[in-house]
């Protein structure tokens, strides 16, 4: 599932230039986005952890937590976004379940990845 497609005919975007933060670390985050066209980087702590294409979820975790953003993302050429609100994405899961559960799957990849890559520095 490539999250983008549903979201082809999305009228009101979030469009970026490149060098442009769409979010930062820290700030409170009330939605997510997904990329729809162009190409972000997700930094922590300055330090790039993902580069993300077409399709990617960005945001998620402040949108299912409430906690304030872990990272920050920069677009890294003129991008557009779809922004997904609380409200829509529970509408879209309850009408999309397979959505719900590509959440799921990119959470867990974010996880699993970060456990590999930090996981013998911290004694997971």
């Amino acid at each position: 599932m490539n999250a983008a497609d549903l979201f082809k005919h999305e009228t009101e975007t979030t469009d970026l230039a490149a060098g442009e933060i769409l979010f930062s670390e820290g700030e409170k985050g009330d939605c997510m986005f997904v990329l729809l066209e162009g190409a972000v980087e997700v930094r922590v702590g300055g330090k790039t952890v993902e580069q993300s294409a077409r399709g990617a979820l960005l945001g998620e975790m402040a949108l299912i937590d409430g906690t304030p953003r872990v990272a920050t993302v920069v677009a890294t050429e003129p991008s557009r976004l779809a922004r997904v609100d609380e409200r829509r994405f529970h509408f879209i899961i309850q009408q999309n379940p397979f959505f719900a559960r590509h959440v799921m799957k990119v959470l867990v990849d974010r996880l699993r990845h970060m456990n590999e890559a930090y996981g013998a520095v911290v004694g997971l």
